[in-house]
């Protein structure tokens, strides 16, 4: 009940977080439940073709999706979300677990292939057109993924464009989706299957310097002594820290616990890299 109604468990939150409802909260809940749910069951009714078809069923790769599906749910669900709107630490750990987390094991899991399975057949040929499979490849170089990313990244921690997606259910949805979507994109171009050994070169760059650039916008947030965005300001979060203490605490999450997902990241790719070489080096 506590983590179905946050309120009951922090009274002295219930005014903040039934304003963040009336301005459409509830909406954004409902909506991303729907998306949420339809996605688990296109990847449900998929396996089972699959399985039934093939009669191979790919354990390793469902479990990588349900488990980066059950980390997009939990991010985007109750408590957390509810917390986002007085917290702004709790809205960079919502950030933080789309993007170092529920991303990766989404792309990991490789699950196009059985998604398209679980469509209706025209949506599937819209998924796996010539024209997405052209963007797709274009986006899923690393310079270019590279770039959306940190863009993506560092343009919504502008105060004013964080403000705008605190005030507006439109603009916060467009957050998530640029968040989630670029983080996404650039995970694919890390991980990409298909990656010779200069792109795995250019990705292992990526990676390193990706945690190099989100790191000091960590370390800005968690050495700053002035409120970047007053909505927080005027709000109490439930573990009575103030403003100031508040974002410091969001800067640590992205700097520490980020910081340690892309130095884990990067040496699987310097594994598959010299797995790579190893295989080619027996050939030869």
């Amino acid at each position: 009940m506590l983590l179905i109604w946050p309120e009951v468990a922090f009274a002295h939150t219930a005014v903040e977080a039934a304003s963040a409802r009336d301005a459409g909260v509830s909406a954004v809940d409902a909506f991303g439940a729907l998306l949420l749910a339809l996605v688990a069951v296109a990847y449900g009714v998929g396996q089972w073709r699959l399985a039934q078809r093939a009669r191979v069923r790919r354990k390793r790769f469902s479990a990588c999706f349900w488990a980066g599906w059950v980390t997009l749910a939990f991010a985007l669900g109750p408590p957390l979300d509810a917390w986002s709107s007085v917290s702004f630490a709790a809205h960079m750990a919502q950030h933080e677990l789309m993007m170092l987390v529920a991303a990766p094991l989404l792309v990991v899991a490789r699950p196009l292939g059985t998604l398209v399975w679980g469509l209706p057949n025209s949506v599937g040929a819209l998924l796996t057109s010539r024209a997405l499979r052209r963007i797709g490849g274009w986006l899923a170089v690393p310079i270019v993924a590279w770039i959306l990313h940190a863009a993506v990244l560092w343009g919504w921690h502008v105060p004013s464009a964080f403000e705008a997606g605190l005030h507006s259910v439109t603009v916060h949805w467009l957050q998530h989706a640029s968040f989630f979507g670029a983080a996404v994109i650039y995970w694919w171009s890390v991980f990409s299957s298909s990656a010779g050994a200069e792109r795995k070169g250019l990705a292992l760059v990526s990676v390193f310097t990706t945690a190099i650039h989100t790191a000091v916008l960590g370390m800005l947030l968690t050495f700053s002594t002035r409120v970047w965005y007053p909505t927080y300001a005027r709000t109490q979060n439930a573990w009575g820290l103030t403003a100031v203490e508040d974002q410091q605490l969001g800067g640590l999450i992205m700097w520490v616990p980020g910081g340690t997902v892309f130095i884990v990241a990067a040496l699987a790719v310097a594994a598959l890299w010299l797995k790579q070489s190893e295989l080619r080096t027996a050939r030869g």
